[in-house]
C-alpha cells in the first residue's frame, strides 16, 4: 500500500534516543456523491474518518470492517480497496514510551446509506462521538476552522484534513 504522508508532530524534532510505541490502525473512506461518512467528536470539535486500532494479529481489512461497524453501525460493507497509509509520529502520553508511531491503513468501501446501531466504547461516548453523513467540503472547512480557532483540537486533525483533501482530489 502506498505511503500517502509521514507527519511529525511539531514537538518531535528527532527520533534518536527516544522510545517509540507503534500503533497500527485502520481508517475507512465511504462516499455517496460528495457526502462522506465521518465521526464527529464533540470533545475535539472535529470530523474524522471512522476507524481505530487493530487488535494484535488482526487482519487489516477485518479490523477496518470491525471498526466501521462498531463506530457507525455500517451495514452492507463491500468493494473494499486500499487507499494508502498515513503515518505519524506524535508525543505519547503514557510513561513507558516517549513517542507514538501511528500507522493508519486507509481503505475505501461502499456501504448502505442507512446505518444500524453503533457500539461505541466508553471513552468514545464520553468524547461525544457520533457518525454523520456530511458534505466533504463542509467537513474540511469545519476542521480547518477548528485548527485555526479552537483550543480543544486533537492531534489527529491535521491527518484528517490531509486525507479529506486527498479524497476530494482523487474522487471528486
Amino acid at each position: 500500500m502506498e505511503i500517502l504522508k509521514t507527519h511529525y508532530h511539531p514537538t518531535i524534532t528527532s527520533l534518536e534516543n527516544h522510545s517509540i510505541f507503534t500503533r497500527l490502525a485502520t481508517r475507512c473512506i465511504t462516499l455517496q456523491g460528495s457526502s462522506i461518512l465521518l465521526m464527529y467528536t464533540e470533545r475535539y470539535e472535529d470530523y474524522s474518518l471512522p476507524g481505530g486500532g487493530l487488535d494484535l494479529g488482526e487482519d487489516k481489512t477485518e479490523g477496518m470492517m470491525r471498526e466501521l461497524r462498531e463506530e457507525t453501525g455500517a451495514q452492507g460493507i463491500k468493494n473494499i480497496k486500499p487507499f494508502g497509509i498515513y503515518e505519524e509520529y506524535r508525543p505519547w502520553y503514557k510513561p513507558d514510551y516517549d513517542i507514538q508511531h501511528m500507522i493508519s491503513y486507509c481503505y475505501t468501501c461502499d456501504i448502505n446509506k442507512e446505518l444500524g446501531a453503533a457500539n461505541l466504547e466508553a471513552y468514545e461516548k464520553k468524547n461525544g462521538m457520533k457518525a454523520v453523513w456530511i458534505d466533504i467540503h463542509e467537513a474540511i472547512k469545519y476542521n480547518k476552522n477548528t485548527i485555526a480557532t479552537s483550543e480543544k483540537k486533537g492531534m489527529s486533525i491535521e491527518r484528517e484534513v490531509f486525507l479529506l483533501e486527498l479524497i476530494v482530489e482523487r474522487f471528486l
